[in-house]
């Protein structure tokens, strides 16, 4: 009788103790999903429920291949936007709990909504499903997409006949391209390499992605390095020298929302452009720590142009100080003054 007694007691005790541990996970998921909104900036202190920080002898958190036992958002642990990390709990009883969380980290300053004006506007080849654009003078340098049709067009801002048109193989998704110096760089959607040409679109080599870039999205340039986009919230430095070299990388955040999906990149007077894949927004990013610092809001652009799901912004140029915009499959090229 005495031992039923004892072997009772014990499971009673087992079975306190998981329920505790499962209701010190709840308060931590309970935790992540009051911070979605919330969210941090860097030099923060993360604010660990109280009933955990009784629980725990220790608490880490695992970020990718890294571990911390600093409970401050570092930028040198955590980026900007969205953080995937998993909690570990070491609690005084020995065992040790996990629990996967999301933490957001936002820029500090606000992002100010910049102002436009329509100046121009300009025929654009309808047929032309627009991944890479960019204008110097007159001259429009256009990377065109989808698999059979992709090519690059060179022509002058306010016609449709090319200059110069080379297609490229139907194994081939064109995505963004930069003109950078006397060559022409070009990405390419899922082939894992990218193109580079002479100024008469004449192919001079091929390189490969870097291993951590998955796909080509939007490319630009800063006069000292290529500058990559791959549909996530991170934007990539690459060396012109060897593209396949990653010089650093940025994750994209205003003050109240990360940003994934980024897009077609122009480079301007400091700043990185960005549009936002199936948004109609163009985003004002600080190069130095992917801050957004101001967003212009296209809405009433797009909606004269934009019938489906593919037709939308992706196309971002400069003529002098004015923007020029343009969409998948538009048939308008819009010069906008920013105020």
């Amino acid at each position: 009788m005495k031992k039923i007694f004892i072997a009772s007691a014990f499971a009673l005790l087992i079975l306190a103790s998981c329920n505790k541990d499962k209701e010190i996970l709840n308060t931590l998921n309970d935790y992540n999903i009051g911070q979605q909104s919330k969210g941090y900036h860097f030099g923060d202190k993360l604010q660990i429920p109280q009933d955990v920080l009784d629980y725990a002898e220790a608490i880490t958190i695992s970020y990718g291949d890294k571990e911390s036992s600093n409970l401050t958002i570092d930028p040198n642990f955590f980026s900007l936007g969205e953080n995937d990390v998993t909690f570990n709990i070491k609690t005084k009883g020995g065992e040790v709990l996990t629990q996967d969380a999301t933490i957001n980290v936002f820029a500090k300053a606000n992002a100010r909504k910049v102002p436009y004006e329509v100046v121009n506007q300009y025929p654009h080849d309808a047929d032309n499903f627009t991944e890479g654009f960019e204008i110097h003078g007159d001259t429009v340098y256009e990377s065109v997409g989808l698999d059979g049709k992709s090519k690059i067009v060179k022509y002058t801002l306010g016609s449709r006949t090319p200059l110069l048109e080379v297609k490229q193989p139907d194994t081939i998704f064109s995505e963004g391209l930069t003109v950078f110096g006397d060559k022409i760089y070009q990405l390419t959607y899922k082939a894992k390499k990218g193109f580079i040409y002479d100024s008469n679109i004449k192919l001079i080599k091929e390189f490969d992605y870097p291993e951590e870039i998955v796909e080509g999205w939007g490319m630009t340039n800063d006069g000292k390095n290529l500058i990559v986009s791959d549909g996530s919230k991170y934007i990539y430095f690459l060396n012109p020298e060897n593209p396949s070299q990653i010089v650093r990388k940025i994750a994209v955040a205003s003050n109240k929302e990360g940003y994934d999906q980024v897009n077609e990149l122009e480079y301007h007077d400091g700043s990185i452009y960005a549009n936002v894949w199936q948004k109609p927004i163009v985003l004002q990013i600080n190069p130095a720590n992917g801050e957004v610092i101001g967003i212009i809001d296209f809405t009433n652009i797009a909606k004269q142009n934009t019938t489906g799901n593919d037709d939308v912004l992706n196309g971002i140029a400069f003529k002098g100080e004015n923007m020029v915009i343009t969409g998948k499959n538009w048939s308008r090229i819009y010069e906008v003054a920013i105020k």
